[in-house]
């Protein structure tokens, strides 16, 4: 027990290690954590680790596909549901099948069978790996929204594929119509049970009387009482974590106050940053030991399997892309599509990025052991480390050239400049516009007769001009620009000395820690306020 905490709080040690210097280099940090596996796993003397496949998906699974659900825009999700739909049922389904008919033709003793297990494991692109790369590369905004959404549904649909794939397996027989039937059942059956249990999750929070931690317990059981709930009745766990997820997530304004927002994101954020990292160095540690049980195929068989499945996997997402570019551009004339037009670039980069990670990793980990019959389940060792082989070369070749594809194409000149920043400051002139309008309307008297009152609303007024001199672009003359940026330096060196000014307070014992952290924390909102909107003003509200 000692050892395996012990253990884990090395693994973290060393993800977080890695991320590290993995932003001091510049690099996707998945990459490096997927290399670091890899070293760990030639560390000389590093006992072998075993993970209990059953607990892979409990553990690592809902909360993961649960953040994924929370920060995918449904707005962005549900104007491009053709394009997401077709790469994450379409291109899932045929990967799949493509991998089952080549892995069992290219390697000896291979059934079609473990093909599409082999194929319903590695054929999710992973969303965390494609934005952490994309996040230093300039991208039109639909590139991510597509890449967001399809990783979020596809995850749920190789899931699908995987469970059936293992039954057959495990059984020995598959029927297509049954498994037909069964998949389009478990996964509506498992969007019902999943906003079902979110519906319930929702009236605790409207009309219970939760605290913040109250509100973040929750958020952090939801994932798993939706996913146990589905497995249970045999349904699609994932498809009720991502339906649950997407359900409250669109309706958190109305059930989380500021504090549970603020300290959820922050939650949230660690978990995920941690269990993503566990995985990948999991693999890592468990790399001998699958080396070990390759059986009669030698190393360098196992890596060409690996190589020539990748490339399989890597033409045909970009087949499939610039296949649907073709017939987007060919339906258009008929029904109204979002863009008439893709091109190919767009749709290449789309292809080029469906780098594998997470949800692979944790699908091949969760083979059992055994079969029902007590013998070992057949080629799980390759098929583990076929999967790992796919991972590092998708991550390591495609992440790395990723943005020099993109550049090479000229994507990054068909990103709009400045379009995100614009519409932050958009939202602000609506929000501060609505609070000028009120203050007018509702407090003209205190606004003549109070100081305060007075002050507040020149303040409101002044950020309102500011937002509106940063929108008008060319109107905003040098002079205004400058000014704009002196105010937020300025802004930034009084909450700096503001804060060294509590920090003595605090060695002065002149009051009590817990005021002065609560106005420590209300400097911390300020300065990330301050910083967010450092692309056009400060806004005080």
């Amino acid at each position: 027990m000692h050892y395996s905490i012990l253990l884990c709080i090395a693994l973290v040690l060393v993800v977080s290690l890695l991320v590290m210097l993995g932003q001091k280099l510049r690099i996707s940090y998945p990459i490096f954590l997927v290399l670091g596996g890899l070293a760990i796993s030639f560390i000389p003397g590093l006992p072998s680790v075993t993970i209990d496949p059953e607990l892979i998906f409990l553990i690592f699974l809902p909360p993961l596909l649960y953040e994924a659900a929370w920060f995918t825009s449904w707005k962005a999700f549900w104007k491009w549901r053709r394009v997401i739909t077709t790469f994450a049922f379409g291109l899932v389904l045929l990967t799949s099948t493509i991998v089952a008919f080549v892995s069992s033709a290219l390697i000896p003793g291979f059934t079609l069978a473990l093909g599409f297990l082999l194929g319903a494991i590695i054929s999710p692109p992973d969303a965390v790996a494609a934005t952490s790369v994309l996040k230093d590369v300039r991208i039109p905004k639909p590139y991510t929204q597509i890449l967001e959404g399809e990783s979020l549904v596809n995850d749920a649909s190789s899931l699908i594929v995987f469970r059936f794939a293992l039954a057959a397996i495990l059984t020995g027989s598959f029927v297509f119509q049954q498994a037909a039937v069964d998949f389009v059942l478990v996964t509506i059956m498992g969007v019902v049970i999943g906003v079902a249990i979110a519906m319930i999750i929702y009236a605790m929070h409207r009309w219970l009387p939760t605290t913040t931690s109250i509100d973040i317990a929750l958020s952090f059981a939801a994932p798993y009482l939706m996913y146990l709930a589905a497995e249970s009745l045999h349904f699609s766990g994932v498809m009720a974590v991502v339906s649950g997820g997407l359900f409250l997530s669109y309706r958190s304004h109305a059930i989380f106050t500021h504090q549970s927002r603020l300290q959820g994101y922050a939650m949230w954020n660690t978990i995920t940053f941690i269990l993503n990292g566990l995985v990948f160095m999991m693999i890592g540690l468990e790399m001998p030991e699958i080396m070990r049980g390759l059986g009669d195929y030698s190393k360098g068989e196992a890596i060409f399997y690996g190589i020539v499945i990748s490339l399989v996997i890597i033409v045909t997402r970009i087949l499939v892309a610039l296949g649907t570019s073709a017939f987007t551009t060919f339906i258009s004339r008929y029904i109204r599509t979002n863009d008439s037009n893709p091109g190919w670039r767009g749709p290449l980069v789309i292809g080029w990025a469906g780098m594998r990670g997470v949800v692979s990793l944790a699908s091949a980990l969760s083979i059992p052991l055994l079969l029902k019959n007590g013998e070992p389940f057949p080629f799980r060792n390759l098929i583990l480390f076929i999967t790992f082989i796919v991972i590092l070369i998708t991550l390591v070749v495609q992440g790395l050239t990723l943005p020099w594809v993109i550049r090479l194409l000229g994507v990054d000149k068909m990103a709009e400049e400045g379009t995100e920043q614009e519409e932050e400051a958009k939202i602000h002139q609506h929000l501060l516009t609505a609070a000028v309008q009120h203050m007018d309307d509702q407090y003209a008297k205190l606004v003549k007769e109070q100081p305060m009152v007075q002050s507040l609303y020149h303040q409101i007024s002044n950020d309102l001009q500011l937002t509106v001199n940063f929108l008008e672009g060319d109107k905003c003359n040098e002079k205004e620009r400058h000014a704009m940026l002196m105010y937020n330096s300025i802004y930034l060196d009084l909450l700096n000395t503001q804060r060294d000014k509590l920090f003595q307070l605090r060695m002065q014992n002149i009051f009590e820690d817990e005021a002065i952290r609560k106005i420590e924390g209300q400097l911390d909102i300020e300065q990330e306020k301050l910083l967010r909107e450092g692309g056009h003003h400060h806004a005080h509200i």
